[in-house]
């Protein structure tokens, strides 16, 4: 089926002003978006207080850390996620390389090396458009951004900063994926610590958590469609509970712990702590995992329902559950040398084995989700040429977000079962996590500076105190996660290492591959001093020439006609490219222009997509594309052509795809027979009574009338269709050119090559029949 149909009537888009949709919304976020931050108080007080502070009769300790608590979730998430960077939504879609997007379309430094001016024209670029109301006079005062945007766009070196910095924080949420999941179903199992010794609760604890990993992540190849409309309502019985249990502990054991509440004791805290307590913020900023889902999954819900999920909900909730474990805490001083300091400890005996069993629903339940994010975000990267091409299966055809990528999925389960195995702790694992959490919200803030600046086109002096208010916060955070860089902090670090370095030899080899194709394109007078037969014999047939680049004549061409004596009669120069928005509407899909004169039948063809945008099977493309150029056919203008430049400079026009452009051309293909309609006439075929072949028609509209040029123009598509289509590919072997340093020849010749024959063709290609396909062998020396 066309996935892409699906995407196009999704309801959730067209009722977002409507309550009950949001509401509605808000229950299913619930599910998707806060199952990993609302499993928090699982282990934030127990890493807390792993080595670096120790509980005392005075309970200056607790009341710190639960002060702590209370306004980093207060300034974070609720104050810096909810109501201000959901705001820097990409229409509709969030996360870091939305932002990033974001941000290329307000500044010309996008890393996309075949970005088009028509690029700017599409509906969803937005360029214009503001987030927040700004007259004209706030936009011409505004002289920081503009010297801001014009240094971005003049130094490359700063562009590159900016780039990376995108592909840290993309790869510290991939980091996430593998630790998020490890840590939430080990605390998770952890309350079987309760009921056996401290010497033999390991021996319990990993091999369950293990074999929930291991069935965690086979659950992703049958896709979570069938049973996510079970996910809200374990959450919400996870903070029901949570904030139930809260609630007994506060009014069973201390009462006037809201007086922590106050930020008088997060100096107490640290003024007797010191070294420690600073080092133990570490384990407290653990209450904020999870937050950058909120940002990261706005594209599945609506900026109105995840704020009122968290605010009316999800906060109030969290704040109970840890007020009243700290209230626990704070009445039972004998606990803190005890490896029982844990969640488990403040819940009444007589429920704990009911808790704990929606514990690990819960937990599984955040860990989807963060596995999920972690699939789309990689998705994201590819269509930005920021990651080598992998397969991306769908598992719903009603749900086109809900993505499975089997090559990761397997590489996340074995290194989650790694560090699982290898720390066995809560301790190890926190340091992990909190270091790749806060460098996420780290690179957020840096981003949204320039956001601030560059697209809300606020004073530079507002976003230089965004970046100091909420930038501090986190590095305080980070420097106390760094610190602990030997005790579990390396394993983001080096995985986060390991990612980048294959994004950006990724990312480098392609746009060096790209430079060669427009560096070596083929002249329009070499075309036109071949003639209409270019030299060769013409066939029947269509030959689909895929290319990079989007004007020129590709290498690959003249390389091919020159050693073969004959080419089809119809030739598309295909060029399916990713754009910076997050989806491209079906009525704006191709570009279509010509290349060379009328009589060459040599036409340009770009598709073009979103970097959320789910591709269309391989049929519907086909038709697609043939609609396309026969529309193109249909409403081109006659114009006199005057010189060579007229040739060199191509005019590409837009058209949509056929579901959408209902009143354009129609192709029908196959033997069925079609009823007629008094709107349309038909190109009559003739068909040799010996010999059966596809049957092709256009249905072209009664007006406006088309000339004869035109009408024999598509009479010679339509056969050219019905002989069939060859696909020409371009199979390039890129090595580094003589002369060329060691570490470039090292990244191209080893690195980029390696990772290109282990990368998949696009995701068109691996649809085509064999048969039909041409591999045409070309050495790049870049």
């Amino acid at each position: 089926m066309d996935l892409e149909r699906v995407a196009q009537n999704n309801p959730i888009k067209k009722q977002r002003d409507s309550w009950r949709t949001v509401l509605t919304l808000a229950y299913q976020s619930l599910g998707v978006v806060y199952g990993d931050l609302s499993t928090s108080p699982l282990y934030v007080y127990k890493s807390a207080f792993a080595e670096d502070i120790h509980h005392s009769e005075t309970n200056e300790e607790i009341y710190g850390v639960l002060s702590f608590v209370f306004w980093t979730l207060t300034l974070i998430p609720l104050l810096k996620y909810v109501f201000i960077v959901l705001r820097a939504d990409d229409n509709g879609e969030g996360g870091t390389f939305a932002l990033y997007s974001l941000l290329c379309r307000h500044a010309r430094i996008s890393s996309l090396p075949n970005c088009q001016l028509a690029d700017e024209e599409l509906s969803e670029y937005r360029k214009d458009e503001l987030l927040f109301d700004n007259d004209d006079n706030n936009k011409t005062n505004v002289t920081g951004g503009s010297s801001l945007k014009s240094t971005l766009e003049k130094y490359k070196f700063l562009q590159k900063v900016l780039l990376v910095l995108s592909l840290i924080g993309t790869s510290m949420v991939i980091g996430d994926g593998v630790l998020t999941p490890a840590i939430s179903v080990f605390s998770a199992v952890s309350g079987l610590e309760l009921s056996t010794s401290k010497e033999q609760h390991h021996y319990i604890e990993v091999p369950i958590a293990c074999a929930i990993l291991v069935f965690l992540f086979f659950l992703q190849h049958y896709g979570t469609h069938r049973v996510g409309f079970l996910f809200a309502p374990i959450v919400i019985t996870w903070l029901l509970c949570i904030s139930a249990i809260g609630v007994y502990n506060i009014f069973q054991w201390n009462p006037h712990i809201y007086q922590a509440l106050s930020p008088y004791y997060m100096y107490k805290f640290l003024r007797k702590t010191q070294r420690n307590g600073w080092m133990s913020l570490g384990g407290i900023l653990l209450c904020i995992t999870g937050s950058e889902a909120m940002f990261a999954d706005l594209g599945h819900f609506s900026q109105l329902s995840i704020q009122l999920a968290f605010t009316f909900v999800v906060y109030p909730s969290l704040i109970l559950a840890y007020m009243g474990q700290a209230a626990y805490i704070s009445k039972h001083h004998n606990i803190e040398n005890d490896y029982r300091i844990g969640f488990y400890v403040s819940v009444p005996e007589s429920i704990r084995w009911p808790i704990l069993v929606i514990a690990i629903l819960a937990a599984v339940v955040g860990s989807q989700a963060i596995i999920t994010g972690t699939f789309s975000m990689i998705k994201q990267c590819s269509s930005l040429g920021c990651f080598p091409r992998v397969k991306i299966v769908h598992t719903s055809s009603k749900i086109c977000g809900q993505i499975y990528i089997p090559e990761i999925n397997w590489t996340l389960m074995l290194l989650c079962l790694a560090v699982t195995i290898g720390f066995r702790d809560t301790k190890h694992l926190g340091n992990a996590a909190g270091l790749a959490v806060i460098t996420v919200m780290l690179v957020t803030t840096c981003l949204m500076f320039l956001v601030i600046v560059l697209v809300w086109h606020k004073t530079i002096y507002l976003a230089i105190c965004f970046l100091f208010f909420f930038g501090s916060i986190e590095a305080l955070y980070f420097s106390a996660s760094l610190i602990k860089f030997r005790e579990g902090a390396w394993v983001p670090i080096v995985l986060a290492f390991i990612f980048l370095i294959t994004m950006y030899i990724w990312h480098y080899g392609t746009q060096k591959k790209y430079e060669f194709d427009v560096q070596n394109k083929v002249p329009i007078n070499w075309l036109l001093s071949l003639g209409p037969n270019l030299g060769i014999a013409r066939v029947r047939g269509i030959g689909l020439i895929h290319t990079e680049l989007v004007t020129g004549i590709p290498a690959i061409f003249s390389h091919f006609v020159t050693n073969l004596p004959a080419f089809h009669q119809v030739v598309v120069f295909l060029c399916v490219k990713s754009v910076p928005v997050p989806h491209v509407k079906p009525d704006e899909r191709f570009l279509v222009g010509r290349v060379g004169p009328r009589e060459y039948r040599l036409y340009r063809c770009i598709a073009r997509y979103g970097y959320r945008d789910v591709h269309q099977d391989d049929v519907e493309f086909e038709k697609d594309l043939v609609c396309s150029i026969a529309e193109f056919i249909r409403s081109e203008q006659p114009d006199i052509v005057t010189g060579l430049d007229d040739f060199e400079h191509e005019k590409m026009t837009v058209v949509g795809t056929s579901s959408s452009n209902l009143d354009g051309i129609q192709l029908c293909e196959d033997s069925g027979t079609i009823s007629e309609t008094g709107s349309c006439s038909e190109l009559k075929e003739i068909t040799p009574p010996a010999k059966l072949r596809k049957r092709v028609r256009f249905l072209v509209p009664e007006t406006p009338r088309i000339n004869p040029d035109a009408i024999n123009e598509l009479e010679e598509l339509k056969e050219a269709r019905e002989a069939g289509m060859a696909f020409i590919l371009g199979h390039c072997y890129v090595r580094a050119q003589s002369g060329s340093g060691l570490i470039k020849r090292i990244v191209i010749n080893y690195g980029y090559d390696f990772l290109r024959r282990n990368s998949r063709g696009p995701s068109y290609v691996l649809s085509i029949p064999r048969a039909s396909t041409l591999e045409v062998g070309m050495v790049y020396h870049v």
